[in-house]
């Protein structure tokens, strides 16, 4: 069965042609008076205006309840039957017989067949050829004088003359709704293929369409030449230009490491190469990892370049974090060896010294120098310990703690350090803000981070803790209006033994990354934007 939308139209444009058709007749009819070559003209020409008139309306009514209520098969059925109807009436009053105008039975099969289907065709048909058939043998019986259809004209076209009429129209009535229902048929059924093909293309469509839109990665496509044409809402944010303001620029001019599409086709699966670090329209220095595939057209030739490309600085940076937790956590446990083994025979040394530096005999040269053994022992043994607490940190013993008020203790305690004298410290720390964390461990990451941002302001300075939080961690920054750490120095900078400062021993930092770390959180740097340095200590809620 044909789909609804189809048959309306088609039965639409029916009533809209018949309308136009019976406009010009009226028009022609009154306009010129036509004189018609029928019999007794002058007694059925008023009547054949007023039928023309009759339907012109009929169509007018059937044109408007179209409009206005939903299609339905009645309101065909109806066309048809008055098709039938009126074409009868029309041989009636135009001379039975001698009428012209039997081939609109031909039409009324054929609006049949396109507006129902081939059975209703057939059927159409049979009723056409009882109609015709009725009205010349009724005229050629004398049946029909009482209307002005005489026997006298029936007689003169002779019995065997009508039945050849007969017969003739019947066969052209069948054949006609045999090739209307066939042509009607496969004509419906081509609207009916081509409407589930728009329907699926039209539901692939926006399906892409979505995909692309709501996609997790940039996505644009270019031309063979490299102009931009697909450009989705991830390579907007990225970029900062809209699909519109982006469509037909040169990729190059968007992504200037993308200037050869062809080229990079070509490129190994070496994941180093197929990326490239990329400023966003923020100003954030973010590292792009992109691929790059060839699409054709419909006839297979190169149609242009799909370029897929996402953020994965967070991939980096992670395995960078990875790379360096292995390396310490390897340096950590041969280092914890090497104390035990040194500590060992420096604690019999130190023994031996006291010995020694204990006789009464002894020069004050050598108690000098004894001294100064024992000084650099006691020194070297200060290191060893400081080293053994980053090598193998005590297990954390976890509690609640109020670290607006934690973090003001830590500035009392600081207060007499005279590298803090000219500092300003800032506490932003909500009130309200707790902490689960060992205090004694969370104690020597406060000192270390604000020993090392005074460090960093010989000559004064602010200091800001401040407090962000997420559904799963709290992050304490501190920051500082220092010169900030140079690039290549972020590079070494928790690993042990690493140092800037003429006298220091580089384990400060080292140490509380490995605190921070067994609290199951992270310690991390970041350039604030108008300069200094932020420590981010990030712990698990």
């Amino acid at each position: 069965m044909a789909d609804t939308s189809g048959s309306e139209r088609r039965l639409r444009l029916f009533i809209y042609a018949r309308i136009i058709v019976y406009f010009l007749f009226l028009a022609s009819t009154l306009l010129l008076k036509l004189q018609t070559p029928f019999v007794d003209t002058e007694r059925y020409q008023p009547g054949i205006i007023r039928l023309m008139a009759f339907s012109f309306f009929f169509s007018l009514s059937s044109l408007l309840a179209l409009k206005r209520q939903k299609f339905t098969p009645f309101l065909t059925y109806l066309q048809v039957i008055w098709d039938l109807l009126f074409v009868t009436v029309l041989l009636l009053f135009t001379g039975g017989i001698l009428s012209p105008y039997s081939f609109l039975y031909l039409l009324s099969i054929m609006i049949a067949g396109m507006l129902l289907g081939r059975r209703q065709a057939l059927y159409t048909a049979s009723l056409c050829g009882i109609l015709y058939g009725a009205i010349l043998d009724f005229q050629y019986f004398g049946y029909l004088s009482f209307i002005g259809l005489t026997q006298e004209d029936a007689n003169q076209v002779g019995a065997l003359r009508l039945l050849y009429t007969i017969s003739f129209n019947l066969i052209a009535f069948g054949l006609t709704a045999f090739i209307t229902g066939l042509l009607a048929e496969r004509a419906r059924l081509s609207e009916e293929a081509l409407q589930r093909s728009s329907i699926d293309y039209s539901e692939l469509d926006q399906l892409n369409s979505a995909i692309v839109a709501h996609s997790e990665s940039g996505l644009l496509t270019t031309t063979v030449s490299g102009r931009i044409r697909v450009f989705n809402p991830y390579a907007e944010a990225i970029v900062g230009l809209s699909q519109s303001d982006a469509y037909d620029k040169p990729i190059v001019s968007v992504f200037s490491h993308l200037s050869d599409l062809s080229a990079l086709l070509d490129q190994k699966s070496n994941s180093k190469k197929r990326e490239f670090d990329y400023i966003t329209c923020s100003g954030k220095m973010v590292t792009l990892g992109y691929r790059v595939a060839r699409f054709n057209d419909s006839k297979g030739s190169l149609a242009g370049y799909i370029v897929n490309f996402r953020d994965i600085t967070h991939l980096r940076r992670m395995e960078a974090a990875l790379k360096k937790t292995d390396r310490l956590a390897a340096l950590g446990e041969l280092s914890a060896r090497m104390a035990h083994e040194i500590r060992n025979p420096l604690a019999a040394l130190c023994g031996s010294v006291q010995l020694l530096s204990s006789g009464a005999d002894i020069k004050e040269h050598d108690a000098r120098l004894l001294a100064i053994v024992t000084r650099e022992a006691a020194r070297l043994d200060t290191l060893i310990s400081e080293f053994l607490l980053y090598a193998r940190p005590a297990q954390p013993q976890l509690q609640k703690i109020q670290l607006h008020a934690y973090i003001e203790e830590e500035f009392v305690f600081l207060a007499q350090d005279q590298r803090l004298a000219a500092i300003s410290l800032r506490n932003h720390v909500p009130k309200t803000a707790e902490v689960i964390a060992d205090p004694n461990q969370l104690h020597q990451v406060f000192i270390n981070l604000l020993q090392n941002a005074a460090d960093a302001m010989p000559d004064g300075g602010e200091v800001k803790v401040e407090q962000r939080t997420s559904s799963d961690t709290i992050s304490i920054c501190i920051t500082d209006t220092g010169p900030g750490i140079a690039e290549e120095a972020l590079q070494h900078l928790f690993e042990p033994f690493w140092t800037t400062k003429p006298a220091g021993t580089g384990l400060g930092l080292a140490i509380s990354y490995r605190i921070v770390e067994a609290h199951g959180g992270s310690i991390s740097v970041e350039k604030p934007t108008g300069g200094g340095c932020r420590f981010v200590v990030t712990l698990p809620v």
